[in-house]
């Protein structure tokens, strides 16, 4: 697959008045044509600033940024410019133009760009259609909903027919059932209108939703990539796991964990689910063969990627020789757990 935007080596250092701030450091990344990658970090991770490197409106301290052929990191401005033009942006605040109706705003990427009034009017009245808001052409930023906006923003992100769309923090200002049907556009654009968009978000339910790969940024470096299921199913890092855990809520909390040791007093084991056939079917016989109880008290398991993921804590009760040997079966056949321990 085709690359459509490069990073190599990027670091971007600011200057302040306490001393200098690295907001990226030594980042590389590649953003393939076609696909929906997911950004995401905590604040002050470094997300925005990586925006602001791909669309060139900040240039990197070091290193080098390529969209499709263009090195923009050696471009003058004017052809950045024109470089701009192909990228979309939509915001959390929307930034739309309180004094315009909804044709308006759509519209008003399209009179910079010198498109005739027959040809924009069509225009835009196919994007609201296509973004579900052709009944509100008329109206006002102040009329509509969250989520509205979000779709008229997006509307005029795709007036110029980008062939890149940044979508930062896209979500974060909408309620829960808004959100799902604003990726589930953005979804629709990169499938239907084959864009390929960059999702820079805090949320990783945003990005089990739609995204294709993932990258986890924090203090300005990239700490994990590959695709969704890969990160999901093994964080690399703590930091990557706290945020897997905030989706797939599949593991005992430590105060849940206290509650499971005094309602159960065998081993407790947390078993990594595999997207297998017949997986939960292995932990059964491997458990029976090893003449050890089981009872799940605890867990989860979920769809990504239609692939299943999750996690089951299991009470292991008998000879405990017994329980050893069914474990290091589970670790013969590849079957990542984890011991929670007995009560005390």
């Amino acid at each position: 697959m085709t690359d459509l935007v490069r990073l190599r080596a990027v670091s971007k250092t600011y200057a302040t008045p306490s001393g200098a701030v690295t907001a990226v450091e030594d980042l590389s990344l590649d953003v393939r044509q076609g696909e929906i990658l997911g950004v995401i970090g905590y604040s002050g991770a470094g997300k925005s600033t990586l925006v602001r490197l791909i669309n060139a409106l900040e240039k990197p301290t070091s290193g080098t940024v390529h969209v499709g052929d263009d090195e923009l990191t050696v471009l003058p401005e004017k052809r950045l410019r024109a470089i701009r033009g192909e990228i979309g942006m939509i915001f959390q605040q929307f930034n739309l133009f309180r004094s315009r109706t909804v044709a308006g705003n759509v519209a008003y990427p399209l009179r910079l760009a010198g498109v005739g009034q027959p040809e924009r009017d069509e225009k835009v009245a196919r994007l609201l259609d296509f973004v579900g808001l052709l009944d509100k052409a008329h109206s006002y930023p102040e009329q509509l909903s969250g989520g509205q906006k979000q779709r008229v923003g997006i509307a005029r992100a795709l007036a110029t027919d980008p062939k890149l769309l940044l979508a930062d923090e896209a979500t974060s200002a909408l309620d829960p059932e808004t959100t799902a049907d604003v990726l589930a556009l953005l979804k629709r654009v990169n499938r239907e209108l084959g864009v390929t968009i960059v999702v820079i978000t805090h949320e990783m339910e945003a990005i089990r939703s739609i995204a294709d790969r993932v990258a986890v940024m924090d203090a300005g470096r990239i700490i994990q990539l590959g695709d969704v299921y890969d990160v999901f199913a093994n964080p690399g890092t703590p930091a990557v796991a706290r945020f897997v855990a905030t989706v797939l809520h599949d593991r005992p909390s430590p105060e849940t964990l206290e509650r499971l040791r005094a309602a159960h007093p065998g081993r407790l084991v947390t078993v990594s689910v595999l997207d297998q056939k017949g997986f939960t079917g292995l932990l059964s016989r491997i458990f029976a063969e090893h003449r050890v109880e089981n009872q799940i008290v605890f867990g989860g398991i979920s769809e990504l990627q239609e692939r299943s993921i999750g996690a089951l804590t299991y009470e292991l009760t008998g000879d405990p020789g017994d329980v050893e040997a069914a474990l290091a079966a589970l670790e013969g056949q590849g079957i990542a757990f984890t011991e929670e321990g007995a009560a005390a």
